[in-house]
């Protein structure tokens, strides 16, 4: 189970630079198995294009490795600070997509424009407030961990997926590592479009409620009916 944990988390991490999300070596992608509190993630400063599924580094929920020859991620204590804040997720995505990026360092919250954007995030893409000298001194990617949970403190984390980190950069999470990816790529493309349609119409406001939650509740929830039923 455990090597399949680490190739899960090879193969999110290949597609990270595949969909154009990272340059060099920023960013990360891991996976958790919640049952075991362990979670596999890419080791530090490893170029992509030499990783190997081997190579994956796992990590306890107490933040000891378990298994691997090479350091993990310098990040991997925001990933285990999230999983221990968030209790439905298992796989989280930190890249420095562009468009994104751009949003998190100037310290705005990506606005809900369209259907888009709706289909995968019930509202805007927060971001969180700046970090303080003390928390950046103290424990840095520890305390990532901790400003982003406390600006989820009334938000519910599986309707808005993702974050920006004042001056930082975007973090993506889902029930599965894959998920996480697939919200990575979309809230970049939502930054994209975001900043794009400011250009074209800079007062814009942000997408009419009725529509929003049509679109997010057609694909989650309960009433969920986008796509093809699952057969076991």
């Amino acid at each position: 189970m455990l090597e399949e944990l680490k190739r899960e988390a090879y193969e999110a991490n290949l597609l990270l630079p595949r969909h154009g999300l990272i340059n060099l070596t920023f960013g990360n992608a891991s996976a958790l198995d919640r049952d075991r509190g362990i979670f596999a993630i890419k080791p530090s400063g490893v170029d992509y294009d030499e990783l190997r599924p081997k190579d994956m580094v796992l990590v306890d929920l107490e933040g000891e490795k378990v298994e691997g020859k090479l350091k993990p991620s310098s990040d991997t204590p925001t990933h285990r600070r999230l999983y221990l804040g968030f209790d439905k997720i298992a796989g989280i995505a930190h890249t420095h997509s562009s468009h994104a990026t751009a949003f998190a360092q100037a310290g705005r919250p990506i606005p809900c424009l369209g259907t888009t954007h709706a289909d995968y995030f019930c509202g805007e893409i927060p971001v969180t407030r700046k970090m303080t000298a003390k928390e950046i001194a103290r424990a840095y990617e520890w305390e990532t961990g901790s400003v982003i949970l406390g600006r989820f403190k009334r938000l519910d984390p599986l309707a808005v997926p993702g974050v920006l980190v004042n001056r930082h950069a975007p973090f993506a999470w889902g029930p599965t590592v894959a998920q996480a990816v697939e919200v990575a790529v979309a809230l970049e493309c939502c930054a994209h479009m975001a900043l794009m349609s400011l250009g074209l119409a800079p007062k814009l406001k942000s997408i009419e409620s009725e529509l929003l939650a049509k679109h997010f509740s057609r694909k989650h929830g309960p009433g969920a009916y986008y796509g093809q039923k699952k057969h076991g």
